[in-house]
């Protein structure tokens, strides 16, 4: 038996490199133009499969090109999941390419598909993993603009359509097609396909909020403590991280700074009413005369849980507001089906207590009566807990983080991305902060003002007196109360209407089909 029948052919092989190039679109590489070439190699390979199973397999192997290094930051919660994970959401793709139309509607028709598979891996299983996304691979581009209109999901088809459309059957691909003697046939699907891309990024800034300030401008101080990455909660002292970020804030003078604002958990007590960190952190508010945003993980009255909080200090040392996260990091702040894992011998007891949701709006009021939007760590990458705060009123947006578990820079790279992303979609200003990650000032362009290091040191380094990136960014940001389309709309319009598209796409030609065959004169009886 030949050994090239187990080899893959020269198709497969494409499809996975298409894959690999959309991932080279993605941070922390961000070669964004490459997401638009890997697509239209994708949609080659694509179009020579001529069965079901290689339409499958090809649409597998494009996903998991992508996405094996897209979510290799899932290897440092669970190295299980990340494999299994990861896999499933490549099938999602497989699946669309499997079901997606043929022919000439196929320009419109997967595009669209490919689309609702990554609008389901945004929202399952476990609420969804929303990162490396074609849109974040375009946050650095000049495509982002889309967002406004229809946020990360319209950028996603938007990158696909445009892709597709390149190679699909429009006129001009078929005639350069033919200089080189390849047989082609030209239809007029790829350029409406491409035309309808195009303009809705031309009609992009009509979807954009009034540019006029709402109300004075704050100067605020994000402040980022150091420390070291590669850690977990269970491992790294609580006061430790406290008394880093502490340190830092001394660096503030009085005058510098309206608001103040510290990362994710920095503070993780039993109780937060009565503690030390909470007079140490009122006595800083005193000194500086301003309200501090603060992370604080809180046991629940049980003590079987935990909270993890966002919480408004004063000078005067009252807790004035709180806003609970709503979307928990499966794997890392809950553990989902704890009980069959460790059962399987998972190494459950990383996440020994579980989260518990929050349920309330995502904004946070300060004494001022001024409300920022909150997306603790995860929530920033759901464009919806975002705009839940905008419609609360909010004027700008804060993104407390903590990437200390995760080693190198391809989570802390796509938050930035995607905080670059919630900027746009909603014209405001964000400011990101984390102990050891990227902390980061975005305007409502989606420029990147000001941004820290990645404190990229060991354990090892910190206990030998490496600095670890302590760092205190301050810039004064405008506040703003329009609203951008997308805002308005949400995602579900767009969803729906990619579902019409597709279906359309393939209810249209098989009716063509039997209109065609009703007209066609019968085949004339052999004598």
């Amino acid at each position: 038996m030949s050994s090239r029948r187990f080899l893959p052919s020269r198709h497969a092989v494409q499809a996975l490199v298409a894959g690999l190039l959309v991932a080279a679109a993605l941070p922390p590489w961000g070669f964004w133009p490459l997401a638009i070439v890997g697509v239209a190699a994708f949609e080659s390979a694509l179009e020579a499969a001529d069965t079901s199973r290689q339409r499958l397999l090809r649409g597998w192997l494009f996903g998991a090109g992508w996405l094996f290094p897209g979510m290799v930051w899932m290897w440092f919660l669970t190295a299980p999941g990340y494999l299994v994970a990861t896999a499933m959401f490549a099938l999602f793709h497989g699946v669309a390419a499997l079901v997606g139309p043929r022919g000439a509607w196929r320009v419109l028709g997967r595009p669209a598909a490919h689309t609702l598979a990554e609008a389901l891996r945004f929202s399952f299983p476990f609420g969804g993993v929303p990162l490396a996304s074609l849109a974040i691979g375009q946050a650095g581009g000049p495509f982002i603009g889309v967002v406004r209109v229809g946020g990360a999901l319209l950028l996603t088809w938007f990158v696909f359509q445009v892709g597709f459309a390149l190679v699909g059957p429009s006129p001009v691909v078929p005639a350069l097609a033919r200089k080189r003697g390849v047989t082609a046939r030209g239809e007029w699907h790829g350029v409406i396909g491409l035309l309808l891309a195009v303009g809705i990024w031309a009609v992009s800034p009509l979807a954009d909020a009034a540019d006029t300030p709402s109300a004075s401008p704050l100067r605020v101080a994000a402040v980022q403590g150091g420390g070291p990455q590669g850690t977990h909660a269970v491992d790294t002292p609580s006061d430790e991280v406290f008394r880093r970020h502490l340190e830092a804030t001394q660096q503030i003078e009085p005058g510098e700074a309206d608001l103040v604002v510290w990362p994710e958990n920095v503070i993780d007590v039993a109780v937060l009413e009565g503690s030390t960190e909470l007079a140490a952190v009122a006595a800083e508010a005193a000194r500086l005369d301003v309200p501090f945003a603060v992370g604080v993980t809180e046991d629940t009255a049980d003590g079987d849980h935990f909270v993890n909080s966002q919480v408004i200090v004063t000078p005067e040392g009252e807790v004035f507001d709180q806003y609970d996260k709503v979307r928990r990091v499966p794997f890392g702040e809950y553990m989902p089906m704890r009980g069959l894992l460790h059962a399987l011998g998972a190494p459950t007891d990383l996440v020994p207590r579980d989260a518990v949701a929050g349920t309330g709006p995502a904004k946070l009021s300060l004494p001022d009566g001024t409300t920022m939007a909150v997306a603790i760590s995860w929530e920033v990458f759901f464009g919806g807990r975002v705009n839940d705060g905008i419609e609360q009123g909010a004027t700008f947006v804060i993104n407390p983080t903590n990437g200390s578990s995760y080693t190198w820079r391809v989570l802390q790279t796509q938050q930035v991305a995607s905080s670059r992303l919630r900027a746009v979609e909603q014209h405001r200003w964000v400011v990101q902060v984390s102990p050891t990650g990227f902390s980061a000032f975005v305007n409502p362009e989606g420029d990147v003002v000001q941004r820290s290091g990645s404190s990229q040191c060991s354990v090892a380094d910190a206990e030998a007196g490496e600095a670890c990136e302590q760092a205190v960014l301050i810039a004064e940001i405008q506040q703003f109360d329009g609203r951008t389309w997308y805002s308005n709309t949400g995602n579900w319009p767009w969803i729906l209407l990619l579902v019409l598209l597709f279906a359309g796409c393939w209810v249209v030609p098989a009716r063509q089909w039997q209109r065609e065959r009703q007209v066609s004169p019968p085949a004339p009886e052999s004598e």
